[in-house]
C-alpha cells in the first residue's frame, strides 16, 4: 500500500532509529515514529513523506511495549529536553549501544570491533550542571491547558517546543536539573513578569529578556547565574542579582550577557558582572576548574569523570609519552592525562577556550601541558613533534577531512577519539581504518532520557 501524507495508520513498531524514534515497515515501507517505542502498537499520523521513508507522530497508544514506564515529567512528549523519559533505563542504554554499533557497521564498514556496555550515569535525574531557559512573548500551550482564561500566553521562559524556534514551553520544573535550580528559574520568572521589560519576541526580535543560563557546580553545590538580554539596563537587571544573591547563598556569581543579535544562542556580544564572582568552580576526578558563563564544560560532571578515565585507560601511558589533545577545549582531557604523560600538547580554535585551559592548568598546579591556539587544519601541519598518543574530541559535525588528513599524516601510534555523536565517528573512522585497527569502543551515559551517547575509541597503528 502506498504511504500518503496526513494519512492515520495502525502500526507495530519493531526497531529503534538513531535519533531516539521508532521503527517500521508498511509494504517494505520505512517509517520514523516520534514517540513510539519497539512493543508498542500505535495509530499514527503521516507528517512527512519522502521518496524513501516518511516520518509519522503517535496519536493513539493501542497496545503498550513492556519496555515503557511512566514519565515523571509533565512536559514529557511536548518538550525537547529529553525524548526518552518513557523507556526503562536499562532500554536506552540497550539501544544507545546499539545505534554506536550500528554506526560502526554501516557507516564506517567496520565488523566485529567489540563495543562494551555502556557506562550508565550515576544520577538519571537531576543529573545536568547546565540549563538554557529561553524567553518568548507567547507562550505554548499544552493541551489542557487550551481554552483556559487565566493564564498570561504573553510570557514564557522554558525550553523550546522540538523541532522549533519559536514555540517556548512555560517550563515550572525540568526533572534533569537539580531542585534548587527550578526554584531559582520560578523566582527570576516572577521578577521577570513583573519588571515591565518584555520578553523577546522570537519573530519579531524585539523585546529584552532573552534568556536564563544556570549553571550548577557538582562538587561545592554552588551556582552561577548568566541573565541573557538584548540591551544593557543596570537599573531594570542589577535588582533581580542582588535579590537571588540575598535569597540564595549558594548563588556566588551573576552575570548579564548583552546580545543584539538576531542568532537564537544564550552568548553575549559582552558580558557584565553583576555580583559575586566571575567564575563558577568545579572539580572532575581530582582537578579543579573555572567555569565562565560561556565556557564549555560537560553537563555531567560524574559523567565526565567517567568519560576522563575511559580515555586515560585507553591512553595506556607511561609517563613517557607526548600526547598530542586535539580540539582540546578548557584543556579538561589534557590536564586530565597531564600525570601519566611527559607532556601534552593542546589545540584549539577558540583563543578564550586556550586561556581557561591554560587558567586551569594553573589552577591544578599542571605545568607539562602547552596550548596553541588556531585553525587546527593549518595548526597540526606546522607541527614539528610526532606525538605517541593523540586524543581527539571533535564537536557533534566530527573532523573537518583535512583534519583527517593532517592526523593521517602525522601518524602516531594510538588514538583515542572521544565523540558524541555516532554518525560523526563512524565517518571519521572510515577513514582512519585505512591505517588504523579499532581496538575497541566504550560508550559513557551522560544524557539519560535522551538518545545522545558518548563514546571512547581506541585505535592504534598498522
Amino acid at each position: 500500500m502506498a504511504v500518503k501524507k496526513g494519512e492515520s495508520l495502525d502500526l507495530e513498531i519493531d526497531g529503534m532509529a538513531f535519533g531516539g524514534r521508532g521503527l517500521t515497515k508498511v509494504d517494505g515501507f520505512t517509517l520514523f515514529v516520534d514517540g513510539a517505542v519497539p512493543g508498542d502498537r500505535v495509530k499514527a499520523r503521516v507528517f512527512k513523506k519522502k521518496r524513501n521513508y516518511a516520518e509519522a507522530r503517535v496519536v493513539e497508544l493501542m497496545t503498550s511495549s513492556p519496555d515503557r514506564v511512566d514519565p515523571p515529567c509533565s512536559y514529557s512528549g511536548y518538550c525537547g529536553g529529553c525524548k526518552w523519559q518513557f523507556l526503562a533505563y536499562d532500554k536506552q542504554i540497550e539501544y544507545k549501544r546499539r545505534h554506536v554499533a550500528e554506526a560502526l557497521e554501516h557507516i564506517a564498514l567496520i565488523k566485529g570491533v567489540t563495543v562494551h556496555e555502556p557506562l550508565p550515569s550515576d544520577r538519571i535525574f537531576e543529573y545536568r550542571n547546565k540549563m538554557e531557559f529561553s524567553c518568548s512573548d507567547r507562550r505554548w500551550l499544552l493541551p489542557e491547558e487550551l481554552g483556559r482564561e487565566d493564564l498570561d500566553i504573553g510570557f514564557a521562559i522554558g525550553l523550546h517546543v522540538p523541532g522549533t524556534f519559536h514555540k517556548v514551553l512555560d517550563i515550572k520544573t525540568c526533572l534533569l536539573f537539580p531542585a534548587q535550580g527550578n526554584e531559582i528559574l520560578e523566582n527570576a520568572r516572577q521578577y521577570m513578569k513583573a519588571s515591565g521589560a518584555p520578553p523577546y519576541g522570537l519573530k519579531s526580535h524585539e523585546g529584552f529578556w532573552r534568556f536564563l543560563m544556570l549553571r550548577h557546580s557538582a562538587a561545592k553545590d554552588e551556582w552561577m547565574v548568566n541573565i541573557i538580554t538584548a540591551a544593557e539596563d543596570r537599573d531594570v537587571v542589577g535588582p533581580l542579582a542582588d535579590a537571588l544573591m540575598e535569597k540564595y547563598p549558594q548563588i556566588v556569581s551573576v552575570v548579564n550577557n548583552v546580545t543584539a543579535r538576531k542568532a537564537g544562542i544564550a552568548v553575549g556580544e559582552y558580558e557584565i558582572h553583576l555580583a559575586g564572582e566571575r567564575v563558577l568552580t568545579d572539580r572532575i576526578g581530582p582537578f579543579t576548574f573555572e567555569i565562565s558563563a560561556n565556557s564549555f564544560f560537560q553537563t555531567n560532571t560524574r559523567g565526565a569523570a567517567k568519560l576522563y578515565e575511559t580515555a586515560k585507560r585507553y591512553a595506556a601511558l607511561s609517563g613517557n609519552e607526548t600526547v598530542m589533545d586535539l580540539y582540546c577545549g578548557t584543556g579538561a582531557i589534557g590536564i586530565f592525562l597531564s600525570g601519566a604523560a611527559k607532556d601534552v600538547i593542546g589545540m584549539e580554535v577558540v583563543e578564550s577556550a586556550v586561556a581557561d585551559a591554560e587558567n586551569n592548568c594553573r589552577l591544578n598546579g599542571v605545568t607539562n601541558c602547552r596550548f596553541i591556539a588556531g585553525d587546527i587544519r593549518k595548526r597540526l601541519s606546522e607541527m614539528d613533534a610526532v606525538p605517541d598518543v593523540m586524543v581527539i574530541d571533535p564537536p557533534r559535525d566530527g573532523m573537518h577531512k583535512d583534519v583527517v588528513k593532517g592526523v593521517m599524516a602525522t601518524a602516531p601510534d594510538r588514538i583515542v577519539y572521544v565523540s558524541c555523536n555516532p554518525a560523526t565517528l563512524a565517518r571519521d573512522l572510515l577513514s582512519l581504518k585505512e591505517i588504523y585497527t579499532v581496538e575497541e569502543v566504550q560508550p559513557v551515559d551522560l544524557f539519560p532520557h535522551t538518545f545522545h551517547i558518548e563514546s571512547v575509541a581506541r585505535l592504534v597503528k598498522k
